[in-house]
């Protein structure tokens, strides 16, 4: 299967690299200093599923380089997506399929009017995993997990190829029946993890140790849980408690990304994760006062 990496991030490298160990065609987007390291040591993953270096890579700045692909995995930051969709039109053939595994929830929207709905797969990944240093990607955790399915539910043979070439990775994967209910799941968690650590400036651990941390954690799920009903996302009526649950079941020195972009002084995903869930609240007339906050 010959796949392009949109772009070599800590999502993008860590599954773009177990894929390519395990014989797919793998081209990765990258820039700046991660791009000139790539090609000069390759790209290193430090995992506890074990450790990989994958010298040579095939990795550029430009997707015309590449050409038409069979599939292409979408991993930006949500601020990138429109000119990261963009980018992606020369990897485009009659048949490519494009998977966002990205945080929010307007990705399919987005890169349907970007580059043809015919194109897109939507999706959603569940790791930690981030670029320690150029070249270097860090997992932490053993949590590493694809999601992905056709918008209209089908098993189609591009999605059935990808399964099949995840599991030859050794990559855990599902095929969702429901995509859009699969990422409206992760992203009631995110934005509560997101929104919560970062504004404690303090792991998920002592986050829901905390009383009053603990109920703002809560009000977060259950403001976006109620968006995502009113959107018609069909959500299960234990939702709530259900995410509740899973991060109860987190380390306790879990944090979130936008945490950590914070402590780096990087740009953050605020506006389109707690941000998206008070403007997409407010458009469809309904209260969301701690996103909001």
């Amino acid at each position: 299967m010959r796949i392009a990496v949109m772009a070599a991030g800590g999502v993008g490298g860590y599954f773009g690299a177990r894929l390519a160990a395990s014989g797919c065609d793998v081209s990765f987007l990258a820039r700046g200093a991660h791009l000139k390291a790539l090609r000069s040591y390759g790209m290193r993953i430090e995992s506890p599923l074990g450790d990989l270096h994958l010298d040579p890579v095939t990795v550029t700045d430009d997707a015309a380089e590449i050409g038409p692909v069979d599939l292409v995995i979408f991993a930006v930051k949500l601020w990138d997506t429109e000119e990261g969709a963009r980018a992606c039109r020369p990897l485009l053939g009659k048949e490519t399929a494009v998977v966002a595994f990205q945080n929010g929830v307007e990705s399919i929207e987005i890169l349907s009017r970007e580059l043809g709905a015919e194109h897109v797969i939507g999706g959603t990944s569940h790791i930690s995993a981030t670029i320690a240093a150029p070249g270097l990607i860090h997992h932490s955790g053993t949590l590493a997990r694809l999601t992905f399915g056709e918008v209209n539910g089908r098993r189609t043979e591009r999605v059935e190829a990808f399964f099949d070439a995840c599991r030859k990775a050794k990559i855990e994967a599902v095929i969702a029946e429901d995509i859009q209910r699969a990422i409206w799941e992760k992203f009631i968690f995110l934005v509560a993890l997101s929104g919560t650590t970062t504004v404690a400036r303090a792991p998920i651990g002592p986050v829901l140790a905390d009383p009053d941390l603990c109920q703002v954690f809560r009000s977060v799920v259950e403001e976006t849980a109620a968006l995502g009903r009113a959107g018609g996302v069909a959500l299960e009526d234990d939702v709530v408690e259900r995410t509740m649950e899973f991060a109860a079941g987190r380390p306790d020195d879990m944090t979130s990304s936008m945490l950590r972009d914070l402590r780096a002084g990087n740009k953050l995903e605020a506006a389109w994760l707690s941000g998206a869930v008070s403007r997409m609240s407010r458009e469809c007339g309904i209260p969301a006062p701690v996103n909001e906050t």
